[in-house]
């Protein structure tokens, strides 16, 4: 029996070792109920805990073990990828932003299904939550743009030097891709070790993502998410030089 949530978000989220396990129908789940404030959603990430859930249903709260990652340093840069960055940092038009359109980003996300899956899982109370702790300074949209157009991009939750990775969009090919590199770049920068991608799929695995024991991630993420000076969230393009990249000279 998972624990049912009252809208006090003063209650503490159960310990994780309490989520039904691999034999359950929903392996993973830790708790259900609760309202979706800022101080809840910092409390839950803290401990590795995030909501997920579709509308008409209470919120659900998750610690799936395994968790999946992607180590910044494991990053994995196909053949093709390097090609379409390399012309893509050689073209006029392209560049990458952080935060200049996150509610654009954000509904762009919430109309892209997740692999092997159908509908969207942001709904618009999480659409309207991330978007308040946005404002609050600690979600962030990746941004991939093309000629003053917004093309594809990402948005995570940044604590300390952790950052957890929530969604993706892409309306050009490649443009979610570039996004996530350009996330990677950023990462080695500002030595943030860890991109967590809470669920596998081949897609994050084929770029270099992999599952790790739950207690592992609890661990690195209550280090990491408390390291003091978290990074100031604008791209430069010399942070391509982390990936082995330039931006061509005007």
């Amino acid at each position: 029996m998972i624990a049912w949530l009252g809208d006090d978000d003063r209650t503490p989220l159960p310990p994780t070792s309490q989520a039904l396990g691999a034999d359950a129908e929903a392996p993973g789940l830790l708790a259900a109920g609760g309202r979706l404030t800022v101080r809840r959603l910092t409390e839950a990430y803290r401990r590795g805990v995030f909501p997920w859930y579709s509308e008409g249903q209470p919120v659900l709260w998750w610690a799936p073990d395994p968790r999946m990652v992607l180590y910044a340093a494991e990053f994995r840069m196909h053949r093709s990828l390097k090609k379409t960055l390399h012309r893509f940092l050689r073209t006029r038009g392209c560049e990458v932003r952080i935060d200049t359109a996150f509610e654009r980003v954000i509904a762009a996300c919430a109309h892209t299904p997740r692999e092997g899956q159908r509908g969207t899982w942001i709904v618009p109370a999480l659409r309207r939550a991330y978007t308040e702790w946005h404002e609050a300074g600690a979600v962030h949209s990746v941004e991939t743009w093309l000629d003053g157009q917004l093309v594809g991009g990402l948005y995570g939750v940044n604590l300390g030097r952790m950052f957890f990775g929530e969604s993706m969009f892409s309306h050009a090919t490649d443009a979610s891709k570039i996004a996530l590199a350009a996330l990677v770049a950023f990462c080695r920068v500002h030595e943030i070790e860890v991109i967590d991608c809470q669920q596998a799929t081949p897609h994050l695995q084929s770029l270099g993502a992999r599952e790790i024991a739950r207690a592992d991630f609890e661990r690195h993420v209550t280090r990491a998410s408390v390291a003091p000076g978290p990074p100031r969230w604008s791209y430069d393009p010399s942070h391509w030089a982390r990936l082995g990249l330039a931006p061509a000279t005007a």
